[in-house]
Formats: C-alpha cells, structure tokens, sequence
C-alpha cells in the first residue's frame, strides 16, 4: 500500500490555481476584483498578446504595507475576513485569499504598490516561490504584472482558446465588471490600443453607450424597484432591442456578476411575449443582505446561493413590466388604446346594465300592407315547389341507401381475407412489387453487404429516394387559408405556402452566395453600425465573409462598421435585416465558411417570407412546378413541414374503409 503523505506547497498551490485560473480572463477578473476591493476609483488593464504574454492591472486603492507583501501571495491570507462570522456576511469581491497565490504558482508576478504615493515597494514571484523584494517610489496604489502565464504548467496551454477568443474572454469579463460599478474608471487596452474606457461617473447609461453604443443606450428603459430584501435597479432594452442570445443580459449582484437562470428567466417573463423568441440587453444590479447570499458555492465566485430566489424573480418580473408599460404609455399608440383593466370594467358594467339593448318590438307595431302581401301566383308557387322538393328529397335518400348497401357488397365480395404472393399490387398496401426481385439481386451489392463498409444511409428504392429529393408534378386542386391542395396518381398533397416559399427562397439565395454572384445595392450614404467592444472584434476578422455575402462593411475604429452596400435579396427595411444577420453570425457556433453560408440563407429566407399571401392560379401553380427542384421540397430550411401526402391508403385509414 502506498504511504500516505502531505502535499508540497508548490503542489497545493498549482492545484488551487487550477480551480480559480482557467485562462488569462480569469487572472484579470481577480486582479480587478481586488483593486475594486482596495476603494480604487482608476483602474487601468494592460494585456499583451491576450493575455498569454502580459497582463497588467493598475490602480489607485489604498496599496499594501511592505510588511504585508508576502502574507498576501500566501494561501488562504485574507484581510476581508476575520472568523466564521464574516464568511456569512461578505461585502467584498475576493476573500478566499487564493488569488495571488494561485496566479504566482503558474506565472511570472511582480508587484509594485504603495500605501501613502511617496515610498512602494516592489517584489517579484515565480512557480510560486518569492525572488526579491525592494524599496521603490510609485503613486498611491497598486500596480501588478503578471507575464508568461502557465509556463511551468505547459498541458493547460493546450485547452486555451485561439489569441482572439482568449481577448474576447477578458473582454467580456471587464464589461460586466464595468457595468457593475459605474462609479468606478476602467480602461482596457491591449497591444496599447484602447478598447474600453468608462468615465466613472455613477452613470450606468453612459457606460452602456461605451460597451454596447450609442443607439443602444438611447433604447434603454430604467428599471427600479424594491422590497424589505431586495434593491434593484438596472436597465433593459426595448422590446424591439433585442439580440439572438443570452450574452447581453448582465445580473450583478452586490457588484458581482453572477450566472443565474431563474434570475435571468425571470427577467425574460417580464417581457411576456413581446420578444419573439430572442433576448434583451440588460444591466440589473441587485443590492441584497450579505446573509442572504452565500458566494462561497464555486471557486469563480460567479455561482451564487440565495436564500430568497423566488421572491427577488418576482420582484424582477414586475420591475421589468412596469418599464416596459410606461414605455407603452409614453408612446402615441398606447394613448389612443384605453387600459385593459378600465376596457373590463366598461364591458362588466354594460353587461350589468338592465335593458341596454330592448330587441322587443313595440305594441302598437304592424307590418304594412305592402310587405304582407304576396305577388299573384306567388302561393300556389311556393306551394308546387316545396312538395317537389319533399319528394326529390325523398327519392335521393332511398337511392343512396341502395348505393351504401351495393358498396358493402362489393366491399365483402371483392376484399380477400388474404393477401395473394403470386398476384402482383401496384398499390402500397401489399409488400410485392413488380421490381421485387430486382431489388432482391440489387442488396448484395448494397452496403453493409458489399466490402464490409458501413452503410452510409438507410436502404431505400429508387422510387423512393426519386420522391424524397423531387416533388411530382401535382395538379392544383385549390387553396385555403394559406394552404394549397394538389393531387398526383390519385393522391392528395397538402402544401404550406410560406415555407414551400422559403424553401426556393433559400434555394436561390444559398446558390448566389455559392457562386458568389451576389448583386448589391449601393447606398449614397454609407449606414452606421455600432457594436460593442466584443462584437466588434469578432466582425472584424469576419469582413471577407461579409463581402462574400454581398456586406461591403469597412472598419471605421471606434467600434464602429460603415456598410456601402448590400445584397439585392435583403428585403424589407435594411438596417434591420442587416443587424439581424450579423446577430446570427455573432452567435453561431459555426466555424467553416458553408455552414455559415447555409445559416445566413436560411436566416434570409425566414425574414423575406414571414407571411401568408393570396396567391392567384397562375401563381400558386408556378409555385407548384418550382418546387419540383428545390433541393428538399418537403421541408424549408429551419425543418417546418411544407408537403404532406395522403395516399389512397391513408385516406381510406382516414375514413375507416374497409372495417
């Protein structure tokens, strides 16, 4: 049995930092973390090569004596925390004292700080272990570079993303900690570029400007409400502002940004059902009783345990409801519509109301002469025409009777109880075919059978894989309700309009994109396009592919896209076409060219067919001869329904024919 002993610290140390150390991003959300800690109101991010070469974090808080320097590299040394009675009422950002000692155990640290900007001290660490200290000068405050990260622990470089993911990384993480404390500066810059600069003025809708743009902040709704437990406020997007994922909704709780669906899904139930399936942006910072949260759940820190969950997604349901009805209110529409609540109070008085509508005629009311009267000859009419009727009527219904009885016969007589193997059906319900035998000779030579491969699709007959890929040439029988009806071969094809539509719409568009014939609409004036920090870095690596799919954008700085043209099949109103598709490319997890090609022509095609038209004969058989080419005729590009056959089988199942 082997012997049983204790772990070195080095080991202890390079474990913990696996815990709290994933990727560069996650050594700038604790460097930051502590100087918000330390009362900074500056805070200054430096990354080099994202963060795989360099990070460093400056800032102007109270420093850390010289004294000092070594218990705050050392595990599990905390000055936020004194006993057990603490750790159920934190009120800071980084108290488990892993931080430092986990960042110096995989990385090259230095410090320089200060505690009164006349004499600092500076100190470096490596693998965990000190290598000098000094005195130096520095301002008030705490400077720390941290450089060739992982570098004695090379196995955990290789899951680390590309340079560009691992910048959008930290990116994001600083956005979110910027938007969690607006009263604090924070500026980002990599390779000595800029990429975020918040004033620190207190106002969150000027730091949203600065993350998300202008226009989105001219969109945003404040939200504010509270209970004995709970203070929110935040802000929330417009109902017409949204984005095709989750990424944009930040939940900050005590200044921390915390991942919580319940919280998040609460947020999405205030909408109701005016998002249409997509998300809002939206910062909503939860101040809450320390002893209500426990933080202390998750070595990141973003999970979090709250005691009272259901009471504050209530309280963020209604918040959000309430914003969204005074935006309603505020509108010009909204005033001309009474509210739902007086709209149901008039209909209960008015049904209440005894005699609000008297349908009884008068006493004294008579018909005239003229309306009694009947035309000469009009009676004995009428008269003749109702015992025709009388026994006509009767007549159909004995022949019917005897017609329902010659059926049954035939149905008894010519029905076998049993099906004949000799005699050859062309019909589906019977298993023999006139091609059975050869399709018998043709499976040897068929997967898994020949050569011992892998069948690479299900065994199907020809007539069937002929039927999957082309539509038959069907007969246009009528339309109803945005639905057509068709017949072929005696049976009956019920097609939706609106995805048979998107079907050839996809069709042609994924062909132009291939082919890269793309006709564009040049603009007089090119359209402005404001992103965020983080999009804006992933577009800009993706415009060869926006021109390939007719996007001439060109990089204008400041997280700002100029478009000067624009693809001919982008119908509607463009701007909002045009952000619709680079939402959809933002949030793909696609990463080969023609399955982004694929996305966006399905993605085109759904918004340039939305709905049901009134198609004349002449079109709806057009329709009808195109889709017989379409690449898949019974189903559009998302995978809704758009032909469904009955056969004489299925109708005769339908009808219950032959029990």
């Amino acid at each position: 049995m082997a012997k049983i002993h204790e772990l070195s610290e080095n080991l202890t140390n390079q474990i913990a930092a696996g815990e709290v150390i994933e990727r560069p991003a996650s050594v700038v959300k604790e460097l930051v973390e502590n100087a918000i800690d330390a009362q900074a109101s500056r805070i200054r991010v430096e990354v080099q090569h994202s963060g795989l070469k360099q990070i460093s974090v400056q800032d102007n808080g109270s420093g850390i004596a010289p004294d000092q320097v070594d218990l705050a590299f050392m595990r599990h040394a905390t000055s936020k925390i004194q006993d057990e009675h603490d750790l159920f009422n934190i009120a800071t950002l980084g108290f488990r004292g892993e931080a430092l000692a986990s960042i110096a155990a995989v990385a090259h640290v230095e410090i320089l700080t200060s505690t009164d900007g006349q004499t600092a001290t500076r100190a470096a660490f490596a693998g965990g272990v000190k290598k000098f200290q000094e005195d130096a000068g520095s301002a008030k405050g705490t400077k720390i570079t941290v450089g060739d990260i992982f570098y004695n622990t090379p196995a955990r470089l290789k899951y680390l993303k590309s340079p560009k993911t691992e910048l959008l990384k930290i990116v994001d993480i600083v956005n979110r900690i910027a938007l969690g404390h607006p009263e604090i500066s924070l500026t980002l810059a990599s390779d000595g570029k800029v990429l975020l600069r918040t004033p620190g003025n207190g106002n969150l809708k000027q730091d949203v400007a600065n993350i998300y743009g202008r226009k989105v902040a001219e969109k945003m709704l404040t939200v504010e409400n509270e209970d004995p437990d709970f203070t929110l406020y935040g802000l929330v997007s417009e109902a017409n502002l949204t984005r095709s994922s989750r990424n944009f909704i930040s939940i900050l709780l005590n200044g921390r940004y915390i991942k919580n669906y319940q919280l998040s899904s609460a947020l999405l139930d205030g909408y109701g059902n005016k998002l249409g399936g997509k998300y809002p942006i939206a910062v909503l910072a939860i101040e809450a009783d320390p002893l209500l949260v426990d933080v202390n759940v998750h070595p990141t820190k973003e999970e979090v345990r709250l005691s009272k969950e259901k009471e504050l997604s209530r309280l963020i349901t209604s918040a959000v409801t309430e914003a969204l009805m005074d935006e309603d209110e505020a509108s010009p529409l909204f005033q001309l519509t009474p509210f739902k609540d007086k709209t149901q109070l008039d209909q209960l008085e008015f049904n209440l109301k005894p005699n609000v509508v008297d349908t009884r005629r008068p006493d004294d009311f008579q018909l005239e002469v003229s309306q009694v009267a009947e035309p000469e000859g009009k009676t004995d009419i009428t008269n003749k025409k109702e015992t025709e009727s009388k026994e006509t009527k009767e007549t159909k219904e004995t022949a019917e009777k005897k017609e329902n009885k010659q059926e049954e016969k035939e149905e008894k007589t010519s029905a076998p109880e049993y099906v004949d193997l000799n005699q050859v059906r062309e019909d589906d319900q019977y298993v023999l075919t006139k091609s059975w035998d050869q399709h018998v000779k043709e499976q040897p030579a068929l997967p898994p059978f020949a050569g011992g491969e892998e069948a690479a699709s299900p065994v199907t007959s020809k007539a069937d894989q002929l039927l999957r890929q082309h539509l038959p040439a069907l007969r246009l029988l009528g339309q109803m309700g945005g639905y057509l009806l068709a017949e072929h071969g005696g049976d009956l094809y019920l097609l939706d309009q609106v995805a048979a539509r998107r079907r050839l719409e996809y069709d042609q568009i994924l062909a132009s994109l291939e082919k890269d014939e793309n006709y564009q609409q040049g603009l007089l004036e090119p359209l402005v396009f404001d992103f965020s920090v983080y999009d804006y870095q992933k577009l800009k690596d993706q415009l060869p592919l926006l021109r390939q799919l007719g996007l001439e954008m060109e990089d204008f700085g400041q997280n700002t896209l100029l478009m000067h043209s624009y693809p001919t099949w982008l119908k509607g109103e463009v701007t909002v076409q045009v952000r619709e598709l680079l939402d959809q490319l933002l949030s793909s997890r696609e990463n080969d060219g023609k399955s982004l090609l694929k996305l966006v022509a399905a993605k085109a095609a759904e918004s340039n067919v939305s709905r049901r038209v009134n198609l004349t004969g002449a079109e709806a058989a057009d329709l009808l001869l195109r889709l017989q080419t379409a690449s898949d005729p019974y189903r559009d590009a998302s995978g809704q329904v758009a032909v469904v056959r009955l056969s004489q089988n299925d109708l005769s199942k339908l009808f219950k024919k032959g029990k």
